[in-house]
């Protein structure tokens, strides 16, 4: 891979859980608050739903729109609105997400699925890359599967 190539890379992940297609995605669509954050607010029962989460105390707030829902293997959702923010950081981070999209495509595998995660637009060159990898890497890979895995996340709380 090029340097170019690398530095244009969506953030990508895949987990392995133990829960069905069918739970995999209700968690995606109407559980974000067991597992992101504790202050959610929408709906993405269909497409065009829009679900707010926010970070408080003074993390920032995101709202997306769902552009493609298949119960069972495809949630993506297009970041409508962004606020990050970051001490210390530039303002431009401020609206980096926004126009990105989060992808989970879901695939069983026996017993268990696999959850593959792409948050395209979210790529190296910006100034939030580093600190939403670690973010994604929590609340994605360790939170999201402690709740499917075990029954409890770990979601942004301000308790």
């Amino acid at each position: 891979m090029t340097d170019v190539m690398a530095r244009q890379a969506n953030y990508k992940k895949t987990i392995n859980v133990q829960a069905t297609p069918d739970h995999v995605f209700k968690a995606l669509t109407t559980e974000m608050d067991r597992w992101w954050t504790t202050e959610t607010d929408g709906s993405l029962s269909s497409i065009g739903g829009r679900i707010k989460v926010d970070f408080p105390p003074n993390n920032g707030h995101w709202t997306f729109e769902a552009t493609a829902l298949s119960p069972g293997e495809i949630v993506e959702l297009k970041c409508i609105d962004a606020h990050h923010v970051v001490a210390g950081q530039p303002a431009e981070i401020e609206k980096e997400w926004l126009g990105t999209t989060l992808r989970w495509q879901i695939m069983a595998q026996g017993d268990t699925s696999y959850v593959k995660f792409e948050h395209q637009g979210l790529t190296p060159q910006l100034h939030c890359y580093d600190i939403c990898n670690e973010g994604w890497g929590f609340f994605f890979a360790t939170s999201f599967a402690a709740y499917l895995n075990e029954g409890t996340g770990m979601p942004h709380s301000v308790t």
